[in-house]
């Protein structure tokens, strides 16, 4: 049962854009890729980069935290400051505790994934796999480092065989100094100084560039698998690449992913469409990325527009 605690605005917008709402905050959707998996139509660019890690369509893409602290102005989500001004989730107590979030959200993926069963061209025998998750990738919406339990989460995951990607804003450092480490992190920094950060990602901390800072330094002591991600929005962010490698050079990550925005969602409402960069956009700023970090080209998927470099 969904929380009253989430604003029934919000709520309709999730159901209608195929979210399965689990508990008091979380929520699960299946992804693109595992649809075009299930049809044998094609990989989402993780399990290209990462095969040991994720198969597209055994992938439960979830979060445990609906709420952002960011208010990001190339997110396709709906965050919910745009739909119900008056949640404060920062103050919220009542949180879930990870078993149940983990139990509902993998009974809801079963559910989602009812329907794909008659599809003409799915392959039965992954249908049936992706019936028992094998990775979460906790990444769809909001801030995943917001949740409280997150270390008992990935734990709770791991127990199950499940690998797990955790996507985070860098903003809660003090989550990422003690947690439980997942298979493989994702940090993202979507600008190369304070300036272009506030004015693209419109953060809702004070103190949000040292937050970010603390984060990226907290990186290069974890032993997981670590990448940073440049969310690349032409016109705002594709710039400094010498600036960009001071801050790569802190976290130390293994990987690098420069991934071109797409204007999808409720993006369009906030940015203009040109603001989507083309694929040899997004090769060439990787290139001057290269230049300045000393990392190295490893691989792209061009219907994603993004390219991966490696130490």
């Amino acid at each position: 049962m969904v929380s009253d605690m989430m604003p029934d605005t919000l709520k309709k917008l999730l159901i209608k854009q195929h979210y399965k709402l689990v508990g008091k905050h979380s929520a699960v959707k299946t992804c693109h890729w595992l649809r075009k998996s299930l049809r044998d139509e094609g990989v989402c660019y993780k399990q290209t980069f990462y095969p040991d890690n994720v198969k597209s369509h055994t992938c439960l893409q979830m979060t445990p935290s609906i709420s952002c602290c960011n208010l990001c102005r190339y997110c396709w989500r709906a965050y919910p400051k745009s739909v119900a001004p008056g949640w404060n989730e920062m103050a919220f107590k009542g949180w879930d505790e990870p078993k149940e979030i983990i139990a509902g959200a993998i009974e809801a993926q079963r559910q989602l994934l009812t329907g794909f069963k008659g599809w003409d061209g799915v392959n039965k025998k992954k249908w049936r796999e992706a019936q028992k998750p094998g990775s979460a990738a906790l990444s769809l919406t909001g801030e995943s480092t917001l949740y409280p339990g997150l270390s008992g989460l990935i734990e709770g995951f791991h127990g199950k065989g499940m690998k797990t990607f955790l996507v985070t804003n860098g903003q809660f450092p003090e989550r990422l100094e003690k947690i439980t480490e997942p298979s493989q992190l994702y940090i993202s920094l979507d600008a190369p100084d304070k300036k272009i950060y506030k004015e693209l990602d419109r953060p809702r901390l004070p103190d949000f560039w040292e937050r970010l800072n603390k984060s990226l330094e907290l990186m290069n002591s974890l032993s997981c698998r670590r990448v940073i991600r440049l969310t690349m929005v032409k016109g705002w962010n594709m710039t400094k690449a010498k600036e960009y490698a001071r801050l790569i050079e802190k976290a130390n990550p293994d990987f690098l992913e420069i991934k071109g925005y797409v204007h999808v969602g409720a993006s369009q409402k906030r940015l203009p469409r040109d603001s989507m960069p083309f694929h040899n956009v997004v090769k060439e700023f990787a290139k001057d990325v290269e230049r300045e970090s000393g990392y190295r080209h490893k691989g792209e998927q061009k219907e994603s527009r993004v390219v991966l470099l490696e130490k």
